[in-house]
């Protein structure tokens, strides 16, 4: 019985985790497509534009925004 308790809490984290990540990556190709939308200059490759996204000011943006993000969407879970 305690590892049934043990598998549900795991599961919970697997689900946070990947939900999470989810929401990180979409905050990541949504800058991805801006930078190419706003600066399609001549000469600008995915390379560069990658360089210019993955920063780690964008990184602390994604991480508590999808944290911010999990928390609403579990509490609209409970709720509905």
């Amino acid at each position: 019985m305690r590892e049934n308790r043990k598998d549900r809490r795991l599961n919970k984290l697997w689900r946070a985790i990947v939900e999470v990540a989810f929401i990180v990556f979409l905050f990541y190709s949504n800058l991805l497509m801006g930078e190419f939308t706003v600066t399609n200059g001549h000469g600008k490759s995915l390379e560069f534009a990658l360089g210019d996204i993955f920063t780690g000011t964008n990184f602390l943006i994604a991480a508590i925004s999808s944290l911010i993000g999990y928390v609403v969407f579990e509490y609209l879970r409970k709720k509905l």
